[in-house]
């Protein structure tokens, strides 16, 4: 990234240049990521290309003010981080489904960063509903976080018994739980950000991907809540867990709501798209 990208992405967040890649400014970059760039699958619903080269990426998060999933918003967020100034790692993780199950190989990316003042953190802008702040890395106790109380642990060998490919505690997996239910198996072992594009293809292609099978667009509120919308099913979730949700009627108020509440100008309203 050059000195006018990164400009033009810290007032994207509303942000100020750091004078240093300390834990402060991460967290608040971290949080405002998720205030002001959604988290959403409309590219795959409207026929976009989803690339994963930096360019490519900054060009719709800060050029067109678009959002993305997590290859995207962590592909994009990681660049602007090394671009700060911090030791960023790419992390390949494999996200629990139902029944416990692991998905795919290259199935999310998330971010290990290493600042001048505080040692590694995990930071992840493209989950959603994920912690609002980095927590650290090589903490094993419960972090309590705005988004709930999360812990990252050594996994246990996987079904063919293999711990993280490796014998060691030090290359072993790691996994990540919130209010106790484990959310993604990360690996340790960085990555470069072409790694990934198999996953994002199965993700954006496959009839067995929710991303292919519902339309998403969500952003974390200054109070700490939410707001989603699903398809034409809007849900405001406030900091204490209360929701309010409507269904929305027309084409007209669906692109307002997009526009208004997400940021995002579209000309037509997403509908879900036949995988095959």
């Amino acid at each position: 990234m050059n000195s006018p990208q990164v400009d033009a992405y810290l007032r994207r967040l509303g942000v100020e240049h750091p004078a240093w890649p300390t834990v402060d400014a991460l967290r608040e970059l971290h949080l405002r990521h998720l205030q002001t760039v959604p988290f959403e699958n409309l590219s795959i619903h409207l026929g976009e290309e989803i690339a994963l080269e930096e360019k490519r990426l900054l060009d719709k998060v800060v050029g067109a003010r678009r959002g993305g999933f997590c290859y995207e918003l962590n592909g994009s967020f990681g660049a602007l981080l090394a671009a700060l100034g911090y030791d960023v790692a790419l992390l390949a993780a494999r996200v629990y489904g139902d029944e416990g199950r692991l998905g795919i190989p290259y199935d999310h990316l998330a971010l290990r960063v290493r600042t001048v003042d505080g040692g590694d953190w995990l930071a992840d802008v493209g989950f959603g509903a994920h912690s609002h702040l980095p927590l650290r890395f090589g903490e094993r106790g419960e972090q309590e976080d705005p988004g709930g109380t999360f812990r990252i642990t050594e996994a246990e060998p996987d079904a063919a018994g293999v711990r993280g490919g490796h014998g060691t505690v030090e290359a072993a997996d790691l996994d990540v739980l919130r209010g106790g239910t484990p959310q993604y198996r990360l690996e340790v072992r960085p990555r470069v950000l072409g790694d990934f594009a198999a996953g994002a293809w199965w993700h954006s292609t496959s009839p067995l991907s929710h991303f292919t099978r519902s339309l998403v667009c969500s952003l974390v509120t200054e109070d700490g809540g939410r707001i989603t919308l699903s398809g034409r099913r809007l849900t405001a979730t406030a900091a204490d867990g209360t929701r309010d949700v409507r269904e929305l009627e027309t084409d007209e108020e669906a692109l307002g709501v997009y526009r208004e509440r997400f940021g995002i100008g579209l000309d037509e309203v997403p509908a879900l798209r036949d995988p095959a």
